[in-house]
């Protein structure tokens, strides 16, 4: 037991760790001020949620119902199938990211190195260099079911790794769980 859990604490560092280069992911709540949050009791999921493809559930989709439904239950909500005060929705997306950076070679290191301390090169050898990478975006919106309205909505991007994209299951576990840190609500029993 207590190697699961520091073998999942282990996972989660390296996750953040991974997900961007000097900087955590990017993480936005945004909640509905006047919404009551202690009057709901139970949530559900949508028939079809936003990472469900082509009429059928995808293996994401019970990565994110499975940390989703650990989360809820933790603060006090019961899942129901049917008629539940909230559905939560979620959705993850990746994309590739261009940035153009400065050559960090100012003076001539690297392949013009034997220049260094004689003279420089002409301005136009200090060439920008391109970087690509892929940006990942996690939502998970909270639903007032009955009303069809967003009281809650949190939002994670940042910068995915390999390692990241091989684990799902666990990379999804720690952004609903760090979202879900932020939510303000807890039933009133």
């Amino acid at each position: 037991m207590y190697r699961t859990k520091f073998a999942a604490a282990a996972l989660l560092v390296a996750f953040i760790a991974g997900c961007a280069t000097a900087r955590p992911p990017n993480t936005r709540v945004d909640y509905d001020k006047k919404a009551d949050f202690s009057v709901y009791r139970t949530f559900g999921f949508p028939k079809e949620t936003g990472t469900d493809r082509g009429g059928y559930a995808t293996l994401v989709t019970s990565y994110f119902k499975s940390s989703v439904t650990t989360a809820m239950e933790a603060r006090g909500y019961k899942y129901s199938e049917e008629k539940p005060d909230l559905l939560v929705n979620f959705y993850m997306n990746t994309r590739e990211r261009t940035e153009v950076r400065p050559n960090p070679d100012p003076f001539g290191y690297g392949y013009y190195g034997y220049r260094d301390g004689l003279y420089r090169g002409w301005p136009l050898y200090d060439q920008d260099r391109t970087v690509n990478y892929q940006i990942g975006t996690i939502n998970v919106d909270i639903v007032d079911a009955e009303k069809k309205q967003l009281i809650w909505e949190g939002v994670s991007e940042g910068r995915v790794t390999e390692e990241a994209l091989a684990n799902q299951k666990v990379t999804i576990n720690a952004v609903v769980t760090e979202l879900m840190r932020s939510y303000p609500g807890k039933p009133n029993m």
